[in-house]
This record gives structure tokens, C-alpha cells and sequence, in this order.
């Protein structure tokens, strides 16, 4: 249902580096670039993400209670890509580890302070 999520930035080139590298650790690329934003995915695939400079031209900022949530493959992906946003900037809104029965996750935050999960759901027992 969903097609792709956007996001805000103030500095687009900053958080290319970042999230080229989180998208990089998912398998997937650059599908799509303008001079205001950048958009990762496959175009044939499932729901991308972009990072775009605000249309209106004023800064970016937060949405209390929005969040981008990554599905990963595994824990161990898991704890990479938390690992990999932390080592470029990225801060901790939630260390790797499991939410309820069969719910594997861990939260940051990127370089705008834009909310981000990576999940895996795991089989119970």
C-alpha cells in the first residue's frame, strides 16, 4: 500500500552519506535524484524512502510521533544497520533487542533527528 515515505533534511549532502550507506546495508541504492532531495529503492520493488529539502523552502524539523521503520533479515542486520547509523552521526533512541514475544527492533535517530527503527519479526519460542 505504501509507495515510499519522505523526509526532511536541512542538509541534503550530509544525509545522502547516511542514508546511502543504511540503504547500502538493505541491499539497494539511489533510484531517483534531484537538487533538493534523493530517493533510495528499487523502482520495481517495495516502499522507498527520500530525503528531500522542504518544498515551502523553510527548515526541515521533527514529526513528534513519525517514524521510518527499515525490515531487516535478521537480528544480526538488525544490529549492523543500528551500529552503522550510530558510527555516522546517527543517535540512540533504543538499543537492539526484542519487543514483545516476536518482535526483534532497534530505534535511532539520523542527522535531522528524523526517527528510525529496524525491525525483524522472529518466530516465537
Amino acid at each position: 500500500m505504501i509507495g515510499y515515505v519522505t523526509l526532511g533534511t536541512n542538509d541534503l549532502a550530509k544525509g545522502a552519506t547516511f542514508y546511502d550507506a543504511i540503504a547500502k546495508e538493505l541491499g539497494t541504492g539511489r533510484m531517483m535524484e534531484f537538487p533538493t532531495g534523493i530517493a533510495w529503492g528499487d523502482p520495481n520493488g517495495g516502499a522507498g524512502m527520500a530525503l528531500m529539502k522542504p518544498f515551502d523552502g523553510n527548515a526541515a524539523s521533527v514529526g513528534n510521533g513519525v517514524m521510518v521503520a527499515f525490515e531487516a533479515k535478521d537480528k544480526e542486520q538488525v544490529q549492523r544497520l543500528y551500529d552503522l547509523a550510530l558510527s555516522l552521526g546517527g543517535t540512540c533512541e533504543g538499543p537492539p533487542g526484542p519487543r514483545g514475544d516476536n518482535f526483534y527492533a532497534a530505534y535511532f535517530r539520523d542527522l535531522d533527528g528524523n526517527k528510525l527503527n529496524a525491525f525483524v519479526m522472529t518466530m516465537p519460542g
